[in-house]
């Protein structure tokens, strides 16, 4: 079966929570062996101890902290040699800087939102391209933001960030492709996570309302009148780390409802 993931080996990131922790379960459910890949070891082992193993998989956990590159290149690059080189899917995917307008950003933020969301995503492709490039297969699949497509209000240093992301995902797109690598990425839209709700009662408390009624403004803002959940960004994640999505390259995929405001 196309979508089936059975003898693939995916690396999830940002996999223990909201639309990482949804698509690592998704993917081992659909046979794939998991490497989870976030900051928080508690976390990590919850997480580890969720993941089907009906296909008989052995899946994996590693710590580390996008905010520390170099933490990040060493421990992808001894784990590259613990599965042989071969990762099959990688997932990028990586929480976004505080919300606040462009103007009133730091230098810093922008230094550390670049390295967390682009350096550490140029990492990860390095690690697992030569072996993508020996299968003359591989995923490689960026969980960024509609902002890319339109930006969104008060969230100005992810606003610029994440389209770097998309422009360096296109790129790396046109350069693999040759080689049987598909580059793409999924832009979800309000999304019921926890970052989403953060950014609710920062919007509320700057506005004067409650998050309920920002989240009702969100809610309206899509087409189907409702917020996302995590298992259906997931959806379109795994669909595109299957088979069936072997021609589709380069692409910038909205899951957002239908969102058509701000």
């Amino acid at each position: 079966m196309k979508l089936s993931l059975l003898n693939k080996h995916a690396i999830i990131c940002g996999s223990t929570d909201g639309i990482g922790k949804a698509t690592a379960l998704l993917m081992a459910e659909r046979g794939a062996t998991v490497t989870l890949l976030a900051r928080n070891k508690e976390k990590l082992s919850a997480t580890l101890s969720e993941l089907s193993t009906n296909d008989g998989q052995t899946h994996f956990s590693l710590c580390a902290d996008f905010n520390n590159p170099d933490q990040l290149k060493e421990k992808i690059t001894g784990h590259m040699k613990v599965i042989v080189g071969h990762a099959h899917i990688l997932v990028n995917n990586s929480g976004g800087p505080k919300g606040g307008a462009l103007i009133d950003a730091v230098e810093n933020e922008f230094r550390q939102a670049f390295e967390r969301l682009l350096i550490c995503n140029q990492i990860l492709a390095k690690a697992v391209f030569p072996g993508m490039k020996e299968l003359e297969s591989g995923r490689i699949i960026n969980i960024i933001s509609t902002s890319v497509r339109q930006v969104i209000p008060g969230l100005g240093v992810s606003n610029t960030i994440r389209g770097a992301v998309a422009q360096w995902a296109k790129t790396l797109a046109l350069e693999l492709g040759e080689f049987g690598i598909t580059v793409n990425n999924v832009l979800p839209g309000y999304t019921n996570t926890a970052r989403l709700q953060s950014l609710a009662d920062l919007k509320a408390k700057s506005l004067g309302v409650t998050p309920e009624e920002i989240n009702e403004m969100w809610k309206n803002n899509t087409s189907m009148r409702r917020l996302g959940e995590p298992e259906e960004v997931a959806s379109a994640v795994a669909f595109l780390a299957s088979d069936a999505a072997s021609y589709i390259n380069g692409h910038d995929i909205s899951v957002d409802g239908g969102r058509f405001g701000a």
